[in-house]
């Protein structure tokens, strides 16, 4: 009888084990904050928990776009001067304040709890680097508005004692606050501005500005032409440098000059004249 073949059966190959993944510590009373996965979860909890300073980071840079979207929404209201890079820079600020306040446990979405204070930071911000008073600046709004108001009404521009009875207020104390609103405006001279008739074409504010900018041959000329006449003017009488000073340069009349001198006023005159006659003379003889 054959000897029976011996079957031998392959052993299962051991499956390798998975590495070990790092519990987190888990402080039970610390509550998850609704609406978030289990990874953002995980960082709330060592955040809470610990104060770990990577969990941190990691909530900053999750809920970053939401200071981007406060600043664009604050920034729809400010001139075109203000950088929106700064706005965020101020809000990221208060979403710090927001995640170190921000109390889970209360069930509130973090969202909802952190815009009010990364809009409040913005704001404290803008104040604080703000130089107008307040008061200016609500002034400065009502006008506007009610410019607008008045403009949309009456499709045309109101005058200003249309602008005054809309306000309630009189034309000086209308005058009066313009004033006040114009000492404190400022805008950027790269700033695009609407020109034209019809309003569309654009350039820079500094381009509108006129050049009043000095010569500086001119400034040459201005110089030697006051010399010239420092020098005629030495070569005068005594009495003639007086009555030249007085005049010119002290603003007195020719009557108080007189009294000065102690002569009648035609006799000021006289001396006028002639004074005048030989600087003439003499400036002629120079060119």
């Amino acid at each position: 009888m054959a000897a029976a073949k011996k079957t031998a059966t392959k052993a299962p190959a051991k499956r390798k084990a998975k590495p070990a993944t790092k519990a987190v510590a888990v402080d039970p009373n610390v509550t998850i904050p609704p609406h978030v996965d289990d990874e953002l979860g995980q960082q709330w909890h060592r955040f809470k928990s610990t104060g770990e300073d990577d969990a941190r980071e990691k909530l900053i840079l999750h809920y970053a776009p939401l200071v981007k979207y406060v600043a664009s929404r604050v920034a729809t209201g400010l001139p075109a001067s203000v950088d929106q890079a700064d706005l965020v820079s101020y809000g990221m600020f208060g979403l710090i304040d927001a995640l170190t306040k921000f109390e889970p446990g209360r069930g509130n979405k973090f969202e909802t709890y952190a815009i009010p204070r990364i809009k409040g930071a913005i704001i404290d911000e803008l104040r604080a680097m703000d130089w107008v008073p307040r008061s200016v600046r609500f002034k400065a709004r009502e006008i506007e508005k009610a410019h607008t108001d008045l403009e949309s009404m009456l499709k045309r521009q109101p005058t200003e004692q249309e602008m005054a009875e809309r306000l309630g207020i009189t034309r000086r104390e209308l005058h009066d606050v313009v004033s006040q609103i114009s000492f404190v405006s400022v805008l950027a001279l790269d700033e695009l501005v609407s020109v034209g008739a019809d309003r569309g074409e654009q350039v820079s504010l500094i381009d509108t500005l006129a050049d009043r900018g000095t010569d500086p041959t001119s400034g040459v000329e201005s110089q030697e032409t006051r010399g010239m006449l420092a020098a005629a003017i030495n070569d005068l009488s005594e009495r003639e440098k007086i009555v030249v000073t007085l005049y010119y340069f002290e603003g007195l009349t020719l009557a108080e000059i007189g009294e000065i001198l102690g002569v009648t006023e035609s006799r000021v005159c006289q001396i006028h004249t002639k004074a005048v006659g030989g600087l003439r003379v003499q400036l002629t003889e120079v060119e």
